[in-house]
């Protein structure tokens, strides 16, 4: 069971992962040693699974972000298999979602342009054997940014 301290200390942590241990038992009003036990803590129960950092899409040349949705012509394990094998080796794409409905994927993906995008559609996915359809829309602004989950 997570006590408040532990929810306010995963959002610190996930606001921002660089947060010091001093840094955190201030915020908490525990000892330093304590912060840094109960991090280590929720770490090792899996609460915590690891740290990253947000890169600037723009900065790194990546103009387009889109979803993708694909539609698979056939549904046998060896199908999904070779789908998600080639969506492995495809850096573009960020994130890959199962889904119910229509379609059976959704793709997060970032490009460089338009016609990286038309690439990445055209010459990589629809020619997997598996897929029947692709249907794509384009980001054009994102008001709210990618928020850490509800604690």
């Amino acid at each position: 069971m997570l006590d408040e301290t532990d929810s306010r200390l995963l959002a610190a942590v996930q606001a921002g992962a660089q947060i010091t241990a001093q840094e955190l038992g201030d915020l908490l009003g525990l000892s330093a040693s304590q912060a840094a036990r109960r991090r280590a803590r929720l770490e090792a129960d899996g609460l915590i699974t690891g740290y990253n950092a947000r890169l600037s899409p723009a900065k790194l040349g990546l103009t387009v972000q889109a979803f993708v949705q694909v539609q698979m012509a056939a549904h046998s394990p060896e199908a999904a298999k070779g789908f998600l094998r080639l969506v492995s080796t495809l850096p573009e794409v960020t994130a890959c979602w199962t889904l119910t409905g229509e379609a059976d994927y959704l793709l997060r993906v970032w490009c460089a342009d338009l016609p990286a995008l038309n690439t990445l559609i055209h010459h990589r996915l629809l020619p997997n054997p598996a897929v029947a359809r692709v249907q794509s829309q384009i980001v054009m602004d994102q008001p709210k940014p990618d928020a850490g989950l509800p604690v």
